[in-house]
């Protein structure tokens, strides 16, 4: 389709080295382009074992073929191949030669569910990693600032964490191009910055809107657009979900005022030439978003086809190409939609969903934010049967002599050398912002026989929740949590709360035929990968201080529990428990505080790992 007005040279449209003669595309049908795992790799253990794996996975590119007949080598490229750089014999399944990622378009298709879990794993890992390593950087350099008394320019940390990850080698997808879907990013997935984008091979540009293979990469000298972000940075762009115009890129100041034509080059015609070659590109939205590092998020929205584009003058009287997006189908719902959605859910829930709320918030006024009951499945409403608990019931014997261990006498905030730092090992446990800033075994956080004002950076987790959260029916789980707000990574989520049973107590409880326990002991150490920066920096430790003696309690959730009690049981989740201490100094008895490990959307389901049955009982008690 040719643009409706060419400010360009019609070059633009011949083929870049006219000595190439292109091959046809064929039918695909009878052929599939997969991604298989190498049989000879087995260990997943360590991390950079998985990283290693991904890199040669990737390179294992298997082309299958369902008849043995003799095909143009090229005849399965997603893009035509010149005939000079075509192979004089092919197998009917063969493994390409590892190529550099910049020269290579692949799509990844027929992954076993293993490894579908497998990628999702790794890509959870690099996040995690990602994130926590921003914590510590920001951290460092507020440190930094507050020695030179402010004097000291400020580090944009998305940007010096990915440095780190790509020195040494972390960075996801960048040995293949990949088309289409990548393997462990789902739609939904939601990024603070740009840079974690480009981290995890989602889009490869940190400020241009439109990603592509340029022509002196591409194996046929035209360039392939394989992904764009919508993010409102051209007042021309249309965007209705399903349906997007898109403005190309070019032509704008530095106040992104449009101020001459654009030109059928770069992006643009990379974008062209995918459609030409019914090549689909992935969308990510970004847009405002309170709460959050930079007020703005980035939403990873699924695939969509180039359909038509034209040549038009813009808003502001200059010339601008506009590409019509359409959504395939057969994909989850969008992410964008999905967080805008929460937020008319919290603005006026009975207006959202008519039907299916069954209580506006089941703490009735015991928290700070209400908690919401939805059930549209049946006519249960269990949760309203049991009295909310916001904070754990310790037995008395636990509070005994709590005002001889003292506090600190920070009265106007603590500092790194106050009693309850030492108490740390010397140093606090969240930034500026109340976000973790690595796992411990134990945190101690400043409690009521300190001096400390409410609002000093070592108060976090006994403050309460502060995000709005809903205990919703599930086919699956029984009951669920979910939050209506993005939940970033690193944030207090809320304590798991019940009353709390010595061992001895426990059992006599589980004679009697009552199986509402929760064994803190099987939790795990989950609290050891948030803040574990080992692939980056080889030297590091994890903490041992302070050291925790086995839990050998249970908590009762029988009568009173609160919203944590029906988060539902997964091997892979996106919530840990870190043991705090704060209104007694009972090491034995710490409270069990939640945390998000990764960058939470709203509506999506929460998430705990209750670990395993140990000799306490055989059954793996779980609220759910």
């Amino acid at each position: 389709m040719e643009p409706k007005l060419e400010p360009l040279e019609s070059d633009y449209f011949q083929n870049p080295n006219p000595n190439h003669s292109l091959i046809a595309p064929v039918d695909k049908s009878n052929a599939v382009i997969a991604m298989h795992r190498s049989d000879e790799i087995n260990d997943r253990s360590g991390f950079n074992g998985n990283l290693d794996k991904f890199k040669t996975e990737m390179e294992n590119i298997i082309v299958e073929i369902d008849d043995d007949e003799v095909v143009e080598p090229d005849a399965l490229a997603i893009v035509p191949v010149p005939e000079e750089n075509q192979l004089s014999n092919v197998e009917c399944s063969y493994r390409r030669k590892p190529t550099q990622r910049s020269s290579e378009l692949v799509r990844v298709t027929n992954l076993e569910i293993e490894d579908e879990r497998h990628y999702r794993e790794l890509v959870r890992k690099t996040r995690l990693l990602y994130d926590s390593l921003w914590i510590f950087v920001m951290l460092e350099e507020d440190k930094g600032r507050a020695l030179r008394n402010g004097r000291m320019a400020r580090v944009r940390g998305d940007l010096k964490v990915a440095s780190l990850l790509k020195d040494k080698g972390l960075w996801l997808n960048q040995d293949k191009r990949i088309v289409g879907p990548l393997p462990g990013i789902h739609i939904g997935d939601v990024f603070c910055f740009r840079m974690e984008l480009c981290v995890m091979g989602i889009h490869g540009q940190n400020q241009a809107g439109i990603d592509y293979l340029s022509s002196r990469q591409s194996s046929n000298g035209e360039p392939i657009a394989t992904s764009v972000i919508v993010s409102g940075g051209y007042e021309d762009d249309e965007d209705s979900g399903d349906v997007i115009i898109y403005t190309g890129h070019g032509g704008q100041d530095k106040n992104s005022r449009q101020v001459v034509h654009q030109k059928l080059e770069g992006g643009n015609l990379g974008m062209e030439r995918s459609m030409h070659h019914g090549i689909e590109v992935r969308v990510v939205r970004g847009f405002k978003y309170k709460g959050v590092a930079g007020d703005k998020v980035y939403v990873y929205d699924g695939i969509y086809k180039i359909e038509e584009y034209w040549f038009e003058i813009g808003k502001s009287g200059f010339g601008v190409y506009k590409f019509k997006l359409v959504r395939m189908e057969g994909q989850p719902e969008m992410g964008s939609a999905i967080l805008k959605f929460a937020e008319s859910i919290k603005a006026n829930p009975l207006q959202a969903r008519p039907v299916g709320y069954v209580s506006l918030d089941i703490s009735r006024n015991k928290e700070k934010v209400p908690v919401f009951l939805f059930n549209d499945i049946d006519d249960s409403h269990e949760p309203l049967d049991y009295d909310y608990q916001v904070t754990t019931i310790f037995p008395t014997f636990v509070y005994h002599n709590a005002r001889n261990n003292g506090g600190c006498a920070c009265v106007d905030g603590c500092t790194l050398n106050c009693a309850c730092a030492r108490k740390n090992g010397g140093e606090f446990a969240y930034d500026l912002n109340g976000r973790l800033l690595r796992g411990k075994p134990l945190i101690i956080e400043c409690g009521p026989f300190c001096s400390c004002p409410p609002n000093c950076w070592n108060r976090v987790s006994q403050k309460g929740v502060r995000n709005t959260f809903e205990v919703f029916r599930s086919m699956e789980t029984g009951w669920g949590v979910r939050s209506l707000d993005l939940i970033p990574a690193g944030s207090f989520i809320c304590e798991y709360t019940g009353v709390v049973l010595t061992r001895d107590q426990a059992q006599l409880f589980t004679m009697n035929g009552e199986d509402s326990l929760v064994y803190p002991n099987r939790f795990g150490e989950r609290w050891a990968e948030w803040g574990n920066f080992s692939p980056v920096f080889p030297d590091y430790v994890r903490p041992s201080y302070p050291s925790v003696p086995p839990l050998d309690f249970a908590i009762d959730v029988s009568k009173m529990r609160n919203v944590a009690c029906y988060m539902s049981h997964s091997p892979c989740p996106n919530v840990f428990v870190q043991l705090v201490m704060y209104d007694h100094f009972h090491i034995a008895f710490p409270h069990l505080m939640l945390f998000a490990m990764e960058n939470i959307p709203p509506l999506r389901e929460l998430s705990l790992d209750y670990g395993a049955a140990d000799e306490w009982t055989e059954k793996l008690a779980i609220c759910n």
